[in-house]
């Protein structure tokens, strides 16, 4: 037992010091290369000089939203997995980034004058396209497979509202198009604001519900024995996972399977118990959506890749590996 917890801390070490790591790598690399020492000096004392224009404007504010977006996407998908009982559980694959998404875009492209309202309206979106999920996939409990089905239909059917929508506002689609490819292009100190309230809920709300994702894990009657109300557990650790989800697609879009690598690979490396998944899938979240970012950005520079389409290549190969393995 002393040696589990000392590995999964020496993990969230890691984890840690790899964030850092991939904001260091954020704030300098781009078009002008800043090393690590003006960055450090920059941040300390900040000037009116270009590089600290650079920083302080464009870097830092982008940096901070991929971060907090990966920490957002990563708790979200492992609450997810834990509360439907299903490895194959991400915000994006059943479907409840696509209904934070027809919110967002429905916002974006009809009523662009109520952009401001965009969390609130991608909240409600995750939360109506969660409560279909659970409505499709309910019959005598809650089956995995069911799940995974109802989602990927629940997905389906709102992306095709979405591009009836892109069809008839043709005229108002480019800045919806970027944003459903999932990117942070355009972050600004507005972002960072907008997100971090909803981070700091989020990730308080997830790590007080720890003990009881761990009880879920064991099955609804288990979890009844023990006295833990699990239909009231699983509508509220939903409704965080939704919240989670939900600001993060309202500053970064569509960005897919954050909330499915990111958690398995903490769940792999150091164990399903929560008082460890979920900081560090957090700690790792940061990391890997920072450094995808910076990938995008300086592979085929000056020309920009959307975070969205690097998460993808990783992402679908990783859930064709996941669905292999637990369907056979």
């Amino acid at each position: 037992m002393r040696s589990r917890k000392g590995r999964r801390l020496g993990l969230l070490v890691v984890f840690a010091v790899l964030t850092v790591v991939s904001l260091v790598v954020s704030l300098t690399e781009g078009a002008t290369y800043i090393s690590a020492h003006d960055v450090v000096m920059r941040l300390i004392a900040p000037g009116t000089d270009v590089t600290s224009q650079i920083i302080w404007n464009l870097r830092l504010p982008r940096a901070l939203t991929c971060a907090l977006t990966g920490l957002n996407l990563a708790l979200s998908g492992a609450i997810l997995q834990a509360v439907m009982r299903n490895p194959l559980a991400d915000p994006h694959i059943i479907g409840i980034s696509s209904g934070a998404g027809l919110a967002g875009i429905s916002l974006l492209i009809v009523l662009p004058a109520y952009t401001f309202l965009l969390p609130l309206a991608a909240f409600a979106g995750a939360i109506g396209a969660a409560v279909l999920i659970y409505i499709l996939s309910w019959k005598h409990g809650i089956q995995p497979l069911r799940i995974i089905l109802a989602g990927v239909a629940v997905s389906t059917f709102l992306g095709a509202i979405i591009s009836g929508l892109l069809i008839f506002y043709s005229d108002r689609v480019h800045g919806a198009l970027l944003w459903l490819a999932g990117g942070f292009s355009a972050c600004s100190w507005h972002d960072v604001s907008l997100i971090v309230p909803y981070t700091l809920a989020g990730l308080l709300l997830a790590l007080a519900g720890a003990g009881s994702l761990n009880i879920l894990l064991l099955g609804d009657d288990t979890a009844r024995s023990l006295g833990l109300p699990v239909e009231v557990a699983r509508c509220l650790l939903t409704g965080t996972a939704a919240l989670l989800a939900a600001s993060a697609v309202s500053v970064a879009g569509l960005l897919g399977f954050v909330g499915l690598i990111v958690p398995h690979t903490v769940r792999l490396l150091g164990g399903s118990d929560h008082f460890f998944l979920l900081p560090g899938s957090a700690l790792l979240g940061m990391a890997v959506v920072t450094l995808c970012d910076t990938f995008g950005r300086v592979i085929f520079a000056p020309i920009e890749i959307p975070t969205g389409i690097i998460m993808a290549l990783l992402g679908v190969p990783f859930f064709l590996y996941l669905l292999r393995r637990d369907l056979s």
